[in-house]
């Protein structure tokens, strides 16, 4: 359990981070009017929108999670999140469906803040419930773990498609968009791992309680 919740954990930020790792090869694309640095900026602009979602995703899935146990609510975040990242992959650039590029961009990213804030409290909890007594600080650390994880996977796929797979002009033209199809293909393997968790005890006792007559 604890290793199918961690592993979901470091695909979520995985998609989170991909965007800032590959944001300087695609800010043109939606932003291609200005100099580089406004383009930068409007790409970073979006970036911080999906913080603005995280904490609304805290209490939309965490509320879910307390109903419809921990297990369920993680792989409604991973779907999300992947749904995020395939929206970006897939949209044309500013020169092919002009301001709807950008706007598809923010409704992506936005998307991606209500997952990744519904993920954060979702995945601690569960991975504090499922731990052996007088281990759950040591098998909760494993959010953060993962978290970076996520962080470093992003960059690494990053830097071999710069140094051994693509030229930074292939990178620009269309290379960016692997990094956001590679977690689609992330969540085709996560998945079935997450829908074979094991519900957290501590919900399975609160759903038995509320089922009891009173």
């Amino acid at each position: 359990s604890i290793f199918s919740g961690s592993v979901g954990n470091l695909v979520e930020w995985y998609d989170w981070y991909v965007y800032a790792a590959f944001s300087l090869y695609f800010a043109e694309v939606f932003f291609p009017g200005g100099d580089r640095t406004s383009q930068l900026l409007k790409t970073a602009a979006i970036f911080a929108v999906g913080f603005l979602m995280r904490p609304l995703g805290g209490y939309v899935l965490g509320r879910f999670a307390d109903r419809y146990g921990r297990r369920n609510a993680l792989t409604l975040s991973v779907l999300l999140m992947a749904a995020g990242s395939l929206l970006i992959a897939v949209t044309p650039g500013f020169a092919t469906i002009g301001i709807l590029a950008p706007v598809i961009l923010v409704l992506a990213r936005l998307l991606q803040g209500l997952s990744v804030g519904g993920e954060f409290g979702s995945s601690a909890t569960y991975l504090s419930e499922v731990a052996t007594p007088g281990r759950r600080g040591f098998f909760s650390s494993f959010q953060y773990v993962t978290l970076i994880g996520g962080q470093l996977t992003a960059i690494i796929v990053l830097l071999l498609l710069q140094k051994v797979f693509l030229t930074p002009e292939e990178l620009k033209a269309w290379g960016w968009r692997i990094g956001f199809l590679l977690s689609a293909v992330l969540v085709v393997f996560g998945l079935p791992i997450r829908l074979r968790l094991e519900e957290s005890p501590v919900f399975k006792a609160s759903a038995e309680r509320a089922e009891q007559p009173k």
